[in-house]
């Protein structure tokens, strides 16, 4: 008897955990936080908010109204200019879309925006000289930074960026491409190396109206 009811301790253990295993999984769809959000963002694009943008052709515009002016879909990612690690790694993502938004005629359909999380060093004369340096063709890919800095952290947080000051005048932070509506909504969030899986989801959208 005591057997049997190790056994079914054991048992009612077991299907405990695979409950709160499938509740912290979302239903075993996935299996770290980072997959839970990006799953999270595309069943449910959160609106991102309206901050003002200071482009590299130094034209102030409230996010929203940039988007919504322009009707694309827009892989948007961030960077400062001084990095010469993962944002290197992230501004060769952003030249192959470039080509392959043209190769495959996506023009109309999807465009780039690049934006700087250093204010402080990141002018609009610093970020023009970014972009020459990119080969940024100026009708698909823009570069930016916030106008107001107080704004930042919140617009950060939206896009699930983490930026932390590395000692040394630079910073440490994560990385991604994010799909954004021109209604102004984080759509949907790839990883580094997922640029093509970006490309083809952001026409995707386009496609179905939200571009």
């Amino acid at each position: 008897m005591s057997v049997l009811r190790t056994a079914v301790a054991l048992m009612l253990v077991a299907a405990l955990g695979i409950i709160a295993f499938a509740g912290m999984t979302d239903g075993f769809r996935v299996v770290t936080s980072e997959a839970a959000r990006r799953l999270a963002v595309a069943e449910r694009p959160a609106v991102v908010p309206d901050v003002r943008l200071a482009g590299a052709d130094g034209t102030i515009r409230p996010l929203h109204a940039a988007l919504a002016s322009d009707r694309r879909v827009a892989l948007v990612d961030f960077i400062y200019t001084r990095c010469d690690t993962i944002c290197s790694v992230l501004g060769n993502e952003f030249q192959q879309l470039q080509r392959e938004i043209v190769a495959q005629g996506l023009q109309d359909r999807v465009r780039l925006i690049t934006i700087s999380f250093d204010p402080a060093h990141d002018d609009p004369a610093t970020l023009a000289l970014y972009a020459i340096r990119m080969n940024a063709n100026p009708a698909l890919w823009q570069f930016a930074t916030v106008a107001d800095t107080r704004k930042l952290m919140p617009l950060l947080a939206s896009f699930g960026i983490v930026v932390i000051p590395d000692g040394m005048g630079g910073f440490v932070h994560n990385a991604a491409i994010h799909a954004v509506t021109p209604d102004g909504r984080l759509a949907r969030i790839h990883g580094l190396g997922e640029f093509r899986q970006a490309l083809y989801e952001a026409a995707g959208l386009a496609a179905a109206g939200q571009g």
